[in-house]
C-alpha cells in the first residue's frame, strides 16, 4: 500500500476499563492513539499505557467541548474519533487507510452499527447511523454541545464503506440511567439556545418518532431488541420535551 497521511484516534475515556482494550485493539492501524481522561479511577489508564496511547488528563467540559480538546492534542492533522465502547472493523480499517493513502476530501463519514440487548441492529434508529469521525482537523471541528455532540464542516463529506462497530456492555439499568442524564442535558440545552416546549410536541414528537424508525426504516426487522431500542428513543423525546416544560413552568412561578 502506498504511503498515507499519518492519522491519530482520539478518545475520550472516564471508567472505560470493560470496553477499552478492544477498541485499541482495532485502531492498531494509527499512527498515534491519544486519550483525554477525565478522572478514570478503574484499570482504564493501565489499559492504555500498555498500547502506548498518549493520555492528558482534564477535567469534564461537556461531550463536544471534552471532544474537541481531544483533538486538539493530536500532533497529526488527519483524526479519527472513537469513543470507547466502539470498534473499527476490518473493512472500514482497510479503507480508511487506502483513502489517507490519496484523500479526495477532507471530511469522511460511515455506518455505525449498535449492539443492543445482545443483537447487532441492522434498521430503525439502530443502522446505518452515519457518523462522521474521520476528518483533516484544519476542516472540521466538534460543536460545543454537552451532548448530541457532532462534527461542524462546510465543505462536501465522503462516505466509506466498512461500519464502525458500537457494542457497549452496559446493562440495559444502566443505559436507561444514562438516557435520563441525556435528556435533561438536552433539555437545559434546549432551553439556553431559545427553545420552547409545548404540549404537543410533548405528545406528537414520540409518536412521529415511532412511525419514522419503526415502520417507516423498518425497525421492526430488528425484532424485540429493535422494538425496545426505538422505544427508549421515544421515551427520551417524551423526556425531553417533559423537562423542558417543567423548567418552563418554574421559571414563570419565579419572581421577576
Amino acid at each position: 500500500m502506498p504511503a498515507r497521511s499519518p492519522l491519530t484516534a482520539v478518545l475520550i475515556t472516564l471508567n472505560a476499563a470493560m470496553q477499552l482494550e478492544a477498541c485499541l485493539r482495532s485502531l492498531a492501524f494509527c499512527d498515534e492513539i491519544v486519550i483525554v481522561d477525565s478522572g478514570s479511577s478503574d484499570s482504564t489508564l493501565d489499559i492504555a499505557a500498555q498500547y502506548g496511547a498518549k493520555v492528558i488528563g482534564s477535567e469534564w467540559l461537556g461531550f463536544g467541548p471534552q471532544k474537541q480538546f481531544a483533538v486538539t492534542q493530536a500532533k497529526n492533522d488527519w483524526v479519527l474519533c472513537i469513543d470507547a465502547d466502539e470498534r473499527v472493523s476490518e473493512e472500514l480499517a482497510k479503507n480508511i487507510a487506502a483513502t489517507l493513502a490519496a484523500p479526495e476530501l477532507r471530511v469522511y463519514k460511515f455506518a455505525r452499527r449498535n449492539r443492543f440487548m445482545g443483537r447487532y441492529l441492522r434498521h430503525g434508529e439502530g443502522y446505518p447511523d452515519w457518523s462522521l469521525r474521520l476528518f483533516h482537523r484544519g476542516d472540521a471541528r466538534w460543536s460545543d454541545d454537552a451532548v448530541h455532540e457532532k462534527v461542524l464542516t462546510d465543505i462536501p463529506v465522503g462516505t466509506l464503506r466498512g461500519d464502525l462497530l458500537h457494542d457497549s456492555a452496559e446493562s440495559l439499568d444502566h443505559y436507561l440511567a444514562k438516557q435520563n442524564r441525556y435528556t435533561t442535558l438536552a433539555a437545559q440545552e434546549a432551553l439556553a439556545r431559545g427553545k420552547r416546549a409545548s404540549a404537543s410536541k410533548l405528545l406528537l414528537s414520540p409518536l412521529l418518532r415511532f412511525i419514522k424508525f419503526y415502520f417507516l426504516r423498518r425497525g421492526f426487522l430488528d425484532g424485540l431488541p429493535g422494538l425496545v431500542h426505538i422505544l427508549i428513543g421515544c421515551q427520551n423525546s417524551f423526556a425531553k420535551y417533559a423537562k423542558m416544560l417543567a423548567i418552563q413552568a418554574n421559571s414563570a412561578k419565579s419572581p421577576p
